[in-house]
């Protein structure tokens, strides 16, 4: 393949991924071979169900978590986890593959029992997607407790200007198809070997489940 072809696929790739997230569908994106080297299912929030919670249990198996924008994480008054636990796991937090981590608090909807079951996971995500599109940060903590069942993660403000992670994939692709800024990840894991799904696996199981994959650099490149 020349590599003309090659930019026309990853164009292709990258437009279909913002056409699916459009439609509500969920997308697998693979990072990077020298980062995480990890695929994430993602899907916009305000699209995802029940159903959507147990295909991420049972095919990703990974932790289910919703990246919000830095502007709506900001209106939400919503921390850095590292910079607000007083506890000394919480020092020289250095990390392999990146500068920070992106976790921020952990909540559950105030109208869910335990928070864990997939419809309560899934109720409180959609209603995570309605306060990233109306932000108010005393009708969200009316709205949620936290800790609770669902991992919040802060983008970075310039998203794939500023870092290339999961977190700012979610949310760029989602500015992209014009949904509101809070997208869920869960990473994808291989049930044999409990590491990271290979990329051939994660396309494998996109093209068996029609659903679209893309790699990093082909959203870097069209969103960026």
């Amino acid at each position: 393949m020349s590599r003309s072809e090659a930019n026309a696929d990853a164009d292709t790739a990258a437009a279909d991924a913002v056409a699916a997230f459009a439609r509500g569908e969920p997308v697998l994106i693979h990072d990077a071979a020298d980062r995480e080297g990890e695929t994430d299912i993602v899907y916009p929030a305000a699209s995802v169900d029940a159903g959507a919670v147990a295909r991420m249990r049972n095919d990703a198996g990974g932790l289910v978590c919703l990246a919000l924008s830095d502007a709506v994480a900001d209106e939400l008054e919503l921390p850095f986890m590292q910079e607000v636990l007083e506890h000394p796991t919480a020092a020289d937090h250095e990390l392999g593959y990146d500068e920070r981590s992106s976790f921020s608090i952990t909540v559950n909807h105030r109208e869910t029992f335990t928070g864990i079951t997939d419809e309560d996971r899934a109720l409180t995500i959609r209603e995570l997607g309605a306060a990233a599109a109306d932000p108010d940060s005393e009708a969200f903590a009316a709205d949620f407790r936290s800790p609770g069942h669902v991992h919040l993660l802060r983008a970075a403000p310039d998203l794939l200007a500023d870092r290339e992670g999961h977190t700012e994939f979610g949310v760029a692709l989602a500015a992209a198809a014009d949904q509101p800024p809070a997208a869920v990840v869960c990473e994808m894991l291989d049930d044999e070997t409990g590491a990271a799904l290979s990329p051939a696996a994660a396309r494998s199981y996109a093209d068996r489940q029609g659903l679209v994959y893309v790699e990093g650099a082909s959203l870097v490149s069209a969103l960026r």
